[in-house]
């Protein structure tokens, strides 16, 4: 199906962004989880908002709670507006069940139409060379892998501050190094794990995700950022190219801050890019007189055209 995407108020200057299949500035919304998400649900959303949302991820495995074919109509819903879907981090619990378990799951994925499956490990303890293996072996079933790494032992689940505060935090070479090994294996994006920076801290190690930007690449990772405070904080001093998750209920804000066109009193008016505009072919001009070859090869000219 083809959606008109022509915005009312084109006079109003707003940030260039790329078009999809994006390369920076990737917007990930939250699917089902804490609150339930139909196709009509959906439908509003992208109607609206689809030109700027790039991957939908169900989260918490809520996709095992569903009807498969509603799992299939979000899906297709999303293929519709050139959004890519995400498995979220489910095969952290899939890999309890062991390697056989893994494999039937990553094809099931595959089967319902799943474009993205993310690989975590916030609970477990598993090599890095296992999880390397993980991610490619997503690969071999034709889907993008997204690995998540961060610096925050027991993140991704519901737990409270205090248990991951007495859980403790690994150092940010860690993260690094795992990132990088991703990458090579072939992995699509890196997520990176806001639990430990930004979410259930006393203060925001901030300096952890600009170490992660500058070593790993900034278009190389995404930010979990499903707060308007931390967005903010990371299109503020990352530019508005930098790749988000954040909340399906805030994108319409996040899409205000990359365009320019509203902020709070931090980033109001401050949020600009200076892209080129795309090349046009020059207009050509219509020539009054042609040039006609007389017999033997001279050039003379001819008529004025009318």
């Amino acid at each position: 199906m083809k959606h008109d995407l022509s915005r009312g108020f084109e006079y109003v200057h707003i940030n260039h962004r790329e078009g999809k299949p994006r390369t920076c500035g990737i917007t990930e919304i939250r699917g089902p989880y804490y609150a339930p998400m139909g196709k009509r649900y959906l439908a509003d959303i992208l109607e609206t908002m689809g030109e700027y949302v790039d991957i939908l991820k169900f989260s918490g495995g809520s996709f095992a709670l569903m009807p498969k074919q509603a799992v299939r109509e979000l899906i297709d819903l999303c293929h519709e507006h050139k959004v890519l879907v995400s498995t979220g981090g489910f095969v952290e619990r899939v890999l309890t069940q062991g390697a056989e378990a893994v494999d039937r799951y990553f094809g099931e994925c595959r089967e319902l139409g799943f474009d993205i499956v993310e690989i975590s490990s916030g609970f477990l303890s598993i090599p890095l060379p296992d999880l390397v293996r993980l991610v490619e072996r997503v690969g071999d079933h034709g889907m993008k892998a997204k690995p998540e790494v961060g610096i925050q032992f027991g993140a991704g689940g519901a737990s409270s501050p205090e248990e991951l505060e007495a859980e403790g935090t690994a150092d940010t070479s860690r993260a690094i190094r795992a990132a990088k090994s991703f990458l090579e294996a072939g992995a699509h994006l890196v997520m990176i794990e806001s639990e430990g920076i930004t979410e259930s801290v006393r203060s925001w190690r901030t300096d952890v995700a600009a170490k992660i930007a500058d070593e790993v690449g900034l278009d190389k990772v995404m930010f979990e950022a499903a707060d308007p405070a931390v967005f903010s904080w990371y299109v503020k001093n990352f530019g508005p190219d930098v790749n988000l998750f954040i909340d399906h209920s805030q994108v319409v804000q996040l899409e205000c801050l990359r365009s320019g066109i509203w902020g709070t009193a931090g980033t109001w008016g401050r949020v600009v890019t200076f892209k080129e505009p795309p090349k046009r072919e020059p207009a050509s001009r219509p020539r009054l007189v042609e040039q006609q070859t007389k017999s033997g090869g001279e050039t003379g000219h001819g008529a004025i055209r009318k």
